[in-house]
């Protein structure tokens, strides 16, 4: 720790890709869709950077975890319930993340207008 100031890192993963089975109609859970996930997290990377071991850090390999565990082996009706479900499974599993945002792209809307995709984003922090 220099000068007793602690190091406050972002680790981000931008546009991991998902099919899976979420939505309102009937249609979107039996035939699913494709998702993207952006998801930023901030913690104290002092300890991490100082010993320059992973143990220290916030996992890049188990954060995707936590977002397959939601997004692929579940069904939601809401995409902001699969963001607060990724949250919640992210604070869970590192205790030193002290915020996070996420970003859940649906891909191929089954709307009657032509869209790109529909987001979502949430952000949580910890008490």
């Amino acid at each position: 720790m220099e000068n007793g100031r602690n190091q406050i890192a972002r680790l981000s993963i931008k546009s991991a890709q998902f099919y899976a089975y979420h939505g309102v109609k009937q249609e979107e859970k039996d035939l699913g869709g494709r998702y993207e996930v952006d998801l930023d997290m901030w913690y104290d990377a002092t300890e991490a950077i100082v010993r320059d071991q992973v143990a220290y850090a916030l996992n890049y390999e188990e954060a995707m975890n936590c977002i397959e565990e939601a997004i692929a082996d579940e069904t939601f009706n809401l995409i902001e319930t699969v963001a607060s479900t990724i949250l919640d499974l992210a604070f869970e599993k590192f205790p030193n993340l002290l915020k996070a945002t996420i970003r859940i792209r649906k891909i191929n809307v089954p709307i009657h207008s032509v869209v790109a995709y529909i987001e979502t984003e949430l952000t949580k922090e910890r008490e």
